[in-house]
């Protein structure tokens, strides 16, 4: 029973554009507290985070339509000057992998601009399956110590800040004019 709540939970929580606890939380309180098996709980926690997150993405694409056509072409000018320049791939997957960055802005983000999500999906599985390997070790060698660090993930003031950050952020991304912003960038085709 504890498994299919973790299940639920970790789905739920990864399709919230913001304010969700991160996994790693979740998953080191279900360690520490239902005293569940720590690979599990890696394997478990990284495909539903992903799960979760791809489902994000393609609610927040289903919004594109509903855009007015400038904020569209605006995104659609974002999307090319990141497919076609290597360097913006490179970065793209990047965050997506290893970043610090809250990952529900950067997939509602990706939904929006109509990304294709699964190889994005698939590097963030990558990352969270790193991620969460160290969160759980250390959760595991460190009991004791966890509590102070949920309390402070949970409700600082700078998780919080950095959450409405990035949902600013998001929000402003159709409001680009990324066909001018491209223009200034030289191409990695002309080196």
């Amino acid at each position: 029973m504890a498994y299919l709540a973790l299940v639920v939970l970790v789905v739920v929580v990864n399709m919230l554009p913001a304010f969700g606890p991160p996994t790693w939380t979740i998953l080191v309180f279900a360690r520490l507290n239902w005293h569940m098996n720590p690979v599990a709980l890696v394997l478990l926690g990284a495909v539903l985070a992903s799960t979760g997150r791809y489902l994000l993405a393609v609610v927040a694409g289903r919004f594109n339509g509903r855009l007015p056509q400038r904020l569209r072409s605006n995104l659609e000018a974002a999307r090319s000057l990141l497919q076609h320049r290597r360097a913006g791939g490179f970065a793209l997957l990047a965050l997506f992998v290893v970043s610090p960055l809250p990952s529900a802005q950067l997939f509602v983000a990706a939904g929006l601009m109509e990304l294709r999500l699964r190889p994005l999906t698939a590097v963030f599985l990558l990352g969270r399956l790193l991620s969460y390997t160290f969160y759980l070790s250390a959760a595991t060698v460190a009991e004791h110590h966890m509590g102070h660090l949920l309390r402070n993930a949970f409700g600082s003031v700078w998780s919080v800040a950095v959450q409405l950050a990035f949902l600013v952020g998001v929000c402003l991304v159709p409001f680009v004019n990324w066909r001018h912003l491209g223009r200034r960038v030289p191409s990695d085709d002309t080196e």
